[in-house]
């Protein structure tokens, strides 16, 4: 089945690069992230409903917390600088790749 949620602190392809990682080292597949839309989507394809968890405690790790989620004032701020180191290291990720 294909699930989608609405991600908060994607910017750029940078922290889609991210999300994509982690997603397939742990062992998600058909993994897209939407950046023409505001809020941000993100799609994978799951074969198994109790892996649905997981899918959303990795993206909040990232510092992607989905939409629907109440933060707190103090966590909405540290998940927006863990969001910050993640995309930059997509964007490092991106950069490797292409050299």
């Amino acid at each position: 089945m294909r699930y989608t949620v609405e991600v908060n602190n994607v910017r750029c392809d940078g922290c889609a690069n991210t999300i994509k990682t982690a997603l397939k080292k742990a062992g998600f597949e058909d993994i897209s992230v939407d950046l023409s839309c505001e809020p941000r989507k993100v799609t994978v394809h799951v074969e198994d409903e109790a892996l649905l968890a997981h899918f959303r405690a990795i993206l909040r790790k990232l510092g992607y917390p989905l939409c629907d989620e109440e933060i707190s004032l103090g966590d909405s701020a540290a998940l927006k600088a863990k969001s910050f180191v993640s995309c930059v290291v997509g964007k490092l990720s991106v950069n490797d790749n292409t050299a």
